[in-house]
């Protein structure tokens, strides 16, 4: 037998939800061995059950060559920064100021690359999911935030951070004027109207459990045309992908497409044809397994 033949090269992903971590090893991002999936607890046990995943993945399959890591932010990714891979300012209660890779580093010694969840999301959807061809996608995450980004996306060292989509501002539905709004920072910013926690905090349920035709529905999907619209007309991608948990009603996205024909008002002239604007948003093609895919992408890349 020839020793110097080489084992395949393997890679491991993680994606870092508000709810929930995917870990993954994979000899490619479209050929996964193993993946685990457990809740989001506190940051630092959170993050040792990733190290132990890796690492007892790796007696079972051999080491692992490079890490993907697309993670819950904000963060701080800009190479030459102090305090590059930690988590900034967020509403996640207990993970503002953790650092993210410093365990990763400390228990494996190979390349990590770190992006945001929405980031890995929207690299997987542009790459092997519905934006396969196009020049650019915009990726757009609703669940326990709301998190947007673009691929190609800028590189990190030539921008301030990444995009916080979630936070703009939005007109207020005329039925939903006495909400407050659940963001620890704005109140009434997007996320704070239109993620998961603000449906259950609104109604005390999740929009998939309310009853059909409540009007739940029609608000949600008006604050998301608000952002769909707006992604648009700034960032002028080739296709808007809206996927998370609250995506996973399937009533609400037909909604989101009229009333984001509504906002634009036949303005933009591509996507004034009802099919070409149905195509135009869209669900992504891989699931609820885009984010892990994205990190594993990120994983092939840094090696």
């Amino acid at each position: 037998m020839n020793s110097d033949v080489k084992k395949p090269v393997l890679y491991g992903g993680i994606e870092g939800g508000g709810t929930k971590f995917v870990c993954a090893v994979a000899r490619s991002a479209a050929d996964v061995i193993e993946s685990a999936t457990f809740a989001t607890t506190g940051a630092q046990a959170t993050l040792a059950e990733c190290v132990e995943f890796f690492r007892a993945a790796q007696k079972k399959h051999g080491p692992v060559g490079a890490l993907g890591f697309s993670c819950f932010g904000p963060l701080e990714l800009r190479p030459d920064a102090g305090a590059y891979g930690c988590m900034m300012s967020t509403p996640k209660a207990g993970w503002s100021g953790v650092n993210l890779l410093a365990p990763l580093r400390a228990a494996f010694s190979v390349p990590i690359a770190l992006d945001t969840d929405v980031g890995g999301a929207a690299l997987a959807e542009w790459q092997l999911g519905v934006g396969r061809g196009l020049a650019s996608l915009a990726y757009v995450t609703v669940g326990t935030g709301i998190g947007g980004a673009v691929a190609p996306g800028t590189p990190a060292a030539s921008r301030l951070m990444h995009a916080e989509m979630g936070h703009i501002a939005v007109r207020r539905h005329p039925r939903d004027r006495d909400f407050a709004g659940t963001c620890p920072f704005h109140g009434d910013c997007l996320e704070g109207l239109a993620s998961g926690p603000a449906i259950v905090a609104r109604w005390g349920t999740t929009l998939d459990a309310l009853p059909p035709g409540h009007e739940g529905r029609e608000i949600i999907a008006e604050y998301l045309a608000q952002l769909a619209t707006s992604i648009a007309l700034m960032l002028s991608v080739e296709r808007v992908v809206f996927g998370g948990g609250v995506m996973a009603d399937g009533q609400v996205m037909p909604l989101v497409l009229e009333a984001t024909a509504r906002l634009l008002n036949g303005y933009l002239e591509p996507l004034r044809d009802p099919s070409r604007l149905k195509d135009y948003i869209c669900a992504p093609a891989l699931g609820g397994r885009a984010g892990v895919t994205g990190a594993l992408l990120l994983a092939q890349a840094a090696l």
